[in-house]
């Protein structure tokens, strides 16, 4: 019965479904925090996104990277024909829920919104450039082996 219902795609599309979530995710997240920023003036608005948006980039340099690396190749393994949802492992549906927990809690907190800009910022941006491995992975998928070893 499973079989007949489980929705399956040609596990190149695992890569484009994780950088379309993850572009998304990355476009709520920093335009959340823009919009929280909105309250300062304009010199410290991109000031403090220009923080952001660095920490973001060491965020994707130092973590995210290695983490799409991961899922790329753990894809390239996978067979050809494949569940839609495995575009990231059991730990990654995890930690999903456990940042949108977080995110609940420090939006449901009394902390002020801008201060809570900067790590959305930092989130947001580092998934967009991640988004950016999953697509160039797709758009180069031509082989059972991983481009980036």
């Amino acid at each position: 019965m499973w079989k007949k219902i489980n929705p399956t795609v040609q596990k190149r599309f695992l890569l484009l479904l994780a950088g379309s979530v993850w572009v998304c995710i990355g476009i709520l997240l920093c335009t959340r925090a823009l919009l929280w920023l909105s309250e300062f003036s304009i010199f410290n608005e991109i000031l403090l996104a220009g923080v952001g948006f660095t920490f973001s980039f060491w965020g994707h340099k130092y973590g995210v990277s290695k983490i799409v690396r991961k899922n790329v190749q753990r894809i390239h393994g996978l067979p050809e024909s494949v569940c839609c949802f495995a575009f990231t492992p059991l730990r990654g549906y995890t930690m999903i829920a456990l940042m949108i927990t977080i995110g609940i809690l420090l939006r449901s907190s009394s902390l002020p919104r801008y201060y809570l800009s900067l790590p959305y910022i930092a989130m947001g941006g580092a998934l967009l450039m991640g988004s950016g491995q999953f697509f160039r992975e797709f758009y180069n998928y031509k082989s059972k082996k991983p481009l980036h070893e």
